[in-house]
């Protein structure tokens, strides 16, 4: 099921494995370190466990959120987020983390967490700014021996004109 959000000249949408090569492509222009490899991001393209979104601007892929789901849990976990350099300050990482947490909630997930490096302040704020609150710290957690804090936000679904509150 697609889940699509519209910016003015972005779209939100379910990624594919054609899509592949370009979030390959992504992974190498936005991060240093821990990236996804090509299998890995082909796996999480086709397992029902994950949901791989992408933004289109301008006709290309700007950014990209995988998003998985364990089984029996209320949890989900924003994996990964990236906007490519080009893209950035046009609103697709807000647009992106919007898409996540309506996936997380169409498979019936209450939670959405996240790591994000401690020295990445860009995400922080946004992810503050949209509501996550810090509970945890991981240490040494990257590659470069970076700590990771960690972030959840509860979801909640759009109450309908109809219900009562």
């Amino acid at each position: 099921m697609p889940i699509r959000l519209r910016k003015p000249s972005c779209v939100v949408r379910c990624a594919c494995v054609a899509d592949l090569d370009d979030l390959c492509e992504l992974e190498q222009q936005v991060f240093a370190n821990d990236r996804m490899s090509r299998r890995s991001l082909r796996h999480f393209l086709v397992a029902a466990s994950a949901a791989v979104l992408v933004v289109e601007h301008d006709g290309r892929i700007g950014g990209c959120a995988v998003v998985l789901f364990r089984p029996n849990s209320l949890i989900a976990r924003l994996y990964s987020i990236a906007v490519a350099p080009r893209s950035a300050g046009r609103g697709l990482g807000p647009a992106l983390l919007a898409a996540a947490e309506g996936a997380a909630l169409a498979k019936r997930r209450k939670t959405l967490r996240l790591e994000v490096h401690v020295r990445n302040h860009r995400a922080i704020a946004r992810y503050r700014k949209a509501g996550y609150q810090q509970f945890g710290r991981l240490v040494k957690y990257y590659a470069d021996n970076g700590d990771a804090l960690r972030f959840e936000k509860q979801l909640a679904r759009p109450k309908s004109p109809n219900r009562r509150a």
